[in-house]
């Protein structure tokens, strides 16, 4: 692949990065496929918005958040560099955490069951994921080590591995996993902890090769120890609720939806 250029077009003067483009994009297409499929999760679909409209700003500053304190040496004093989020600079796990919190939050507040709707957005959230990504090959960043592949991009005259797309291409097939999953999920959560499982299995592989790694204690990469900490938990968990939902058959009881005009099981 060619060095790419990170500017999309002028206008007025700005110049629009594919950075932003590329994270705008995923954000929609998410949104359109959390908004259509809600109602088999009985969910309105216009409440869905309120949580996006919410959830999403707070995952973009805890995506940024994260990645700034994991880089303080850089960022420290220079309030500007801190806010300029057009220049590359978001941590999935951060926004992830920030996110997460608050649809909880807002599931408490709500009445709405928590994992009910973690199921709804994770196959979204994936599908983002995969679109996101490319906003880091324009940037020419989040890329591995040397390698001879043919595949490599070319990154300070040196051919590279292209680890953004290692990760758009696993978060793209995920998309289609989750989506086969959750419609035949056999318990709340189910959906939502084999993202966590499958996301997590390649985010560790992946950062090994990345050379831009966040680091704990300036030795561990901290992407991951947390994708091996959440893989363990999520493992746990998803095998202890299905075994639980084999016990007593089926959880959900059918019931009839607003939405749908049916009875849902």
């Amino acid at each position: 692949m060619p060095t790419p250029n990170p500017i999309a077009f002028t206008a007025f003067g700005i110049d629009v990065r594919w950075y932003g483009i590329m994270i705008a994009i995923g954000i929609v297409l998410a949104t359109s496929i959390v908004y259509k499929r809600a109602p088999k999760h009985e969910i309105d679909p216009d409440r869905t918005l309120d949580f996006i409209l919410i959830c999403i700003p707070l995952g973009i500053v805890g995506a940024r958040l994260y990645y700034v304190i994991f880089n303080w040496h850089y960022y420290a004093g220079d309030f500007f560099k801190i806010i300029n989020l057009r220049a590359g600079g978001l941590a999935i796990h951060g926004g992830l955490l920030f996110g997460l919190a608050a649809a909880a939050i807002l599931c408490k507040l709500w009445s709405y069951r928590p994992l009910n709707i973690l199921d709804l957005t994770m196959p979204a959230v994936a599908l983002a994921q995969s679109i996101g990504r490319w906003g880091n090959y324009f940037n020419s960043e989040a890329h591995g080590g040397p390698t001879n592949l043919p595949w490599g991009i070319m990154v300070d005259g040196q051919r590279v591995h292209p680890t953004f797309l290692y990760e758009s291409i696993w978060c793209f097939l995920l998309f289609f996993v989750l989506i086969a999953i959750d419609n035949n999920r056999r318990f709340e959560g189910q959906t939502f902890l084999a993202y966590g499982i499958l996301y997590s299995i390649e985010r560790f592989f992946v950062e090994s090769l990345r050379t831009d790694s966040l680091m704990l204690f300036g030795v561990l990469r901290q992407a991951m120890v947390l994708s091996a900490v959440v893989f363990v938990i999520c493992l746990v968990l998803y095998i202890i609720l299905f075994m639980r939902a084999q016990r007593h058959g089926k959880l959900f009881h059918s019931r009839y939806s607003k939405y749908t005009g049916k009875f849902n099981q």
